[in-house]
């Protein structure tokens, strides 16, 4: 038990910056178990292909008949040699992360190595930009800056599939890495009340909020791209829709527990009209729609209400035991290398 704690430590530690040592010699003596352990992991800090290239050398330095390092020279035996040494190995790369220059490069030469089922779904990915049947594995999540007391770190992606209304279970893409959740507020450390709520999350950002509550493994959570800020008081009119900050894309949702990948509930606002209650007088600590989920100070209400299309739990009140409050940022990477039209032309 002691060892297999000091190995992952070991590998915690190689994680933080694993390109030195994946890309040296001593990587190529890297014992087998130890590898596979270390390619499984979510949190390897390192480009796919980067990953790749030196998983090729591993494996001609591990395969028996002193393959040749120059893949023109290499015959059938080489390649079914390469394939059987690289087995297991190769469903674990993400090749998603991998642009469409780098694969057509890089990787597509070593078509003879891959499982036949695999190339085809990631052929299908760098043409279409989706994955059917999901074989491969999605980015790793462990890129994404996302550190959270509440949520496993794997349930991210599925909120940012409902942040780009995707389907929970649709494979992310590239582009999720850019994503980064800042923390501007935990109940925990800046105390569970409205007020304090208001006063770290003041802004016209996008805001994920995400809720634990006491007695129960359930989670609560809300994303709304226009934020909590307040509407000036001498601009504010209580007869006007200035009561609402206004957006179509904000939703609420809820998790079974933290590890929750399958019974997962969400609810889009219907309309932009009905979104976030402008806190100005300080009622609640955040307000999605007319009290469909909602805080006052260490009370979290859950309702169902037209205004959101879908009940994400039972009405009822809970205590909140943590809540957390993140900034989402998101740095889209617009140049993937390569058109998807590029890419079609270049494989035929």
């Amino acid at each position: 038990m002691n060892c297999r704690k000091l190995q992952d430590f070991c590998l915690k530690f190689i994680c933080i910056d694993p390109q030195p040592f994946i890309t040296s010699e001593n990587f190529l003596s890297l014992d087998k178990d130890i590898l596979y352990n270390l390619l499984e992991r979510e949190d390897l800090q390192i480009d796919e292909i980067v990953l790749w290239e030196c998983l090729i050398k591993w494996g001609i330095k591990q395969t028996p008949g002193n393959i040749n390092n120059d893949i023109v020279k290499w015959n059938n035996k080489n390649y079914e040699a390469l394939k059987k040494t690289l087995g297991k190995f190769i469903p674990l790369i993400r090749f998603v992360e991998i642009s469409p220059s780098q694969y057509y490069d890089k990787v597509r030469p070593y078509k003879a190595i891959i499982p036949n089922h695999i190339f085809k779904e990631v052929e299908e990915f760098h043409f279409k930009g989706t994955l059917q049947k999901a074989i491969i594995l999605p980015p790793r999540v462990g890129k994404i800056k996302f550190e959270s007391t509440i949520i496993k770190k794997k349930l991210i992606s599925i909120i940012i599939n409902w942040i780009n209304k995707r389907d929970a279970k649709a494979i992310p893409d590239k582009n999720d890495l850019s994503y980064n959740f800042n923390l501007i507020y935990q109940g925990s450390k800046d105390e569970i009340n409205n007020q304090s709520f208001i006063n770290n999350c003041n802004m016209k950002e996008p805001i994920l909020v995400l809720i634990k509550c006491k007695n129960s493994r359930k989670i609560f959570g809300g994303y709304t791209p226009a934020g909590f800020y307040r509407i000036s008081k001498k601009r504010f009119n209580r007869n006007e829709n200035n009561q609402i900050i206004s957006s179509s894309d904000s939703f609420i949702f809820s998790f079974e527990n933290n590890n929750d990948t399958r019974n997962m509930r969400l609810s889009h606002v219907k309309s932009h009209i009905y979104n976030i209650y402008n806190n100005n007088y300080g009622d609640f600590g955040f307000n999605f729609g007319e009290r469909s989920l909602y805080m006052q100070d260490n009370n979290l209400y859950v309702n169902y209400d037209f205004r959101y299309g879908r009940k994400i739990k039972f009405v009822n009140t809970y205590i909140i035991e943590e809540i957390e409050a993140f900034k989402v940022v998101e740095n889209r990477i617009d140049n993937y290398d390569m058109t998807k039209e590029m890419f079609y032309g270049i494989q035929n």
